[in-house]
């Protein structure tokens, strides 16, 4: 059906994540969690490794990805604190407020300036390993980082690890409450769901290294359940789409600092 075997690689995931702390001029270090000092935000190292996906349904697209770099994914979803300190003069319309809480109703263009301009930052002050950019995880990145070395439909008791329709009493929740899976990651599986940099698209299945999604598209992909979803939204394969220019009450965001990301050719157009 779906996920079948994960292979971790040379695992150097710190399961102390939660401490993860770093100096104001400290450069980020292969192998080692850090934290970005302005604005707070600690990331947590992820290694390379091979995992399974496939469809929510089992639909004979079963594909075995291998991730030969490691990147950094944040240890929580961007706050609201967050996005102030990044994104001064475009605050949001948060439904719900308060400074430890995610950021939501951001669409992935927004989300993508945020990356960027931390980047840009980051960059100039020499503080970024070569090769190496903020922004949204592919969606490979993202679940691989979710499972976190497991095989089943979440990565623990979902109740300990995610806020949804059943116990989230119709509102997002600080970040960081509930149990970090075993990488010391916390709200994979729910608070707000989380774009992620591809476009949508079926998956190619085989055996594919580094994978981005298509060239091109009309909806972006979103991933993690969310405070008004069902449990079944919550699921590490569970796949959403939308459209980019969308933003809503339960769509915000996690930060990685990754390869620069190879995108596929676009498809060649008719004609000569």
């Amino acid at each position: 059906m779906s996920h079948l075997t994960f292979i971790a690689a040379g695992l150097l995931v710190s399961l102390a994540a939660s401490t993860a702390t770093a100096e104001s001029s400290a450069a980020p270090r292969f192998g080692e969690n850090f934290a970005l000092a302005q604005p707070t935000l600690p990331l947590v190292w992820i290694a390379p490794g091979t995992f399974w996906m496939s469809g929510t349904h089992g639909a004979g697209d079963d594909t075995e990805v291998t991730l030969t770099r490691g990147y950094w994914l944040g240890q929580t979803e961007v706050t609201q604190a967050q996005w102030q300190g990044v994104i001064e003069d475009n605050p949001l319309p948060f439904f719900t407020r308060g400074s430890d809480r995610p950021v939501e109703t951001v669409a992935w263009d927004m989300a993508m300036i945020f990356c960027t301009k931390l980047t840009e930052r980051e960059r100039s002050a020499g503080r970024l390993p070569p090769g190496y950019a903020y922004t949204l995880p592919t969606e490979a990145q993202w679940e691989y980082a979710c499972r976190a070395g497991t095989t089943g439909p979440f990565a623990g008791e979902i109740d300990a690890l995610a806020w949804h329709e059943g116990n989230s009493g119709g509102q997002t929740h600080p970040v960081g409450q509930k149990r970090p899976n075993a990488w010391g990651l916390y709200d994979m599986h729910g608070n707000v769901q989380e774009w992620c940099a591809d476009w949508f698209g079926a998956y190619p299945g085989g055996q594919v290294n580094d994978p981005t999604g298509p060239a091109l598209g009309q909806y972006r992909v979103l991933r993690g359940g969310g405070w008004a979803g069902s449990t079944g939204s919550c699921r590490s394969a569970f796949r959403l789409f939308v459209q980019p220019a969308s933003g809503n009450r339960v769509l915000g965001f996690r930060l990685a600092l990754a390869p620069l990301r190879q995108l596929p050719a676009a498809p060649k157009s008719g004609g000569k």
